[in-house]
């Protein structure tokens, strides 16, 4: 809870800092690189750093948690905590990095706002940030603990023992852990750490959803993220994957972590996804066909055509596994997705872009989305018109989490 004094000067000061957050957070960034070169090398992605998207993130979450502690004071933004401390856990952040963090931001800050920052202003903005800090600590050290890593240390070497090219451009790994110990537990829904070592010496880390239940291991798919002529970089993890891991490689991998895991209840459940997002879902369907679930399940699915939906045979066996499921997909090609047979009964198939107007959504269903963010917006737009509450649709980002 923020002191009265800080709360009256954080307010007053609010809207100056919140106007400059978007020149503080990338003179930060270049303070504590420049100070521990370590940190982007082999911590932070590089691609986040570069398209600007950390930036923006970090920016919106310290805006947020602000605008809480003045104008929500007996509330606290803990879906938007517990996001960031599962992306932290899965990194192996360390307490003792929180303390860098605090001296390159309140450094860029002083520089930016120059004599505005008085002692009573830095002040409440440092209570601002350990309130945030020691919040995510807590949060982090809970993970840690459940996932039996109280250290903080959660990687383990694995060994490739499977591959399989899903479609072009999307590949699925699995993998074992090289000291034979059981793997770790984890829930339908949830995402690993990959870490590799590229040419240029980094150690870069990218999370990648957990696509299945296997044995013994952890299934893991990527999809190659190539550069377009906007200027966004080429995936360097994700195409180092493709071309250079190969079955018997090692490579570290954390423990499972992630906050969008489906409840457990009796209600029906509807899984909405684009693209590279049928991971997880994939993932939870593995899981429900496997505890043979008899909850109501409606899948919906969009791709580009037949041949760029991942999982497209998966999906049609496990739907037909479950007692009570379905599934919708949508293909923006009619031409390519003309001919292309989805099973009898379980699958339907649309042409043009999703309009979950078309399907029958479940009374009292809970939604799980994942996708582009565009298409996760259009999306719940669709689910809220259709009696959907706000509070029961939940999704997964790829990548910081702007909408929070």
């Amino acid at each position: 809870m923020l002191s009265s004094t800080s709360a009256e000067t954080v307010r007053a000061t609010l809207p100056a800092v919140g106007a400059a957050i978007g020149e503080i957070t990338p003179l930060f960034y270049d303070k504590m690189f420049a100070a521990h070169p370590e940190l982007l090398r082999d911590l932070f992605n590089r691609g986040n750093q570069a398209n600007g998207s950390q930036r923006q993130a970090l920016a919106g979450s310290i805006a947020t948690f602000a605008t809480y502690l003045v104008e929500h004071p007996d509330e606290r933004p803990d879906a938007m905590l517990e996001r960031i401390a599962h992306k932290h856990a899965s990194l192996g952040v360390r307490a003792d990095q929180y303390p860098i963090v605090h001296e390159h931001l309140f450094a860029a800050i002083v520089e930016v706002l120059g004599e505005a920052v008085t002692e009573e202003v830095a002040a409440a903005w440092d209570e601002v940030y350990w309130l945030m800090a020691n919040a995510l600590i807590a949060a982090e050290k809970r993970l840690y603990e459940a996932a039996g890593t109280p250290d903080g240390d959660v990687w383990r070497e694995y060994r490739v023992v499977g591959r399989l090219q899903e479609t072009e451009d999307v590949v699925t790994f699995v993998v074992q852990p090289v000291d034979g110990a059981p793997v770790p537990a984890s829930r339908p829904g949830q995402y690993v750490s990959v870490q590799v070592r590229l040419a240029d010496g980094a150690r870069q880390i990218r999370q990648y959803s957990l696509s299945g239940q296997p044995d013994g291991g952890l299934q893991f798919s990527v999809k190659r993220v190539t550069g377009d002529a906007s200027g966004s970089p080429a995936g360097e993890v994700s195409n180092h994957l493709h071309t250079a891991l190969h079955s018997g490689d090692v490579l570290r991998v954390s423990a499972p972590f992630g906050d969008v895991v489906p409840e457990e209840s009796d209600r029906p459940m509807l899984l909405v996804s684009a693209g590279i997002g049928c991971t997880p879902m994939i993932g939870i369907l593995s899981r429900l066909a496997a505890d043979g679930c008899d909850r109501r399940v409606v899948s919906v699915h969009a791709d580009r055509t037949p041949a760029t939906h991942a999982f497209r045979a998966e999906l049609r066996q496990l739907t037909g596994k479950l007692p009570h499921a379905t599934a919708e997909v949508w293909y923006e090609q009619p031409e390519a997705a003309a001919g292309a047979g989805d099973g009898e009964g379980v699958v339907t198939r649309h042409e043009g872009r999703i309009d979950l107007s078309r399907i029958d959504v479940p009374e009292g269903a809970v939604a799980y989305l994942c996708g582009p963010v565009p298409f996760m917006k259009e999306a719940r737009g669709q689910l809220l018109a259709a009696g959907v509450a706000a509070a029961d649709i939940h999704y997964e980002v790829f990548g910081p989490d702007l909408g929070l």
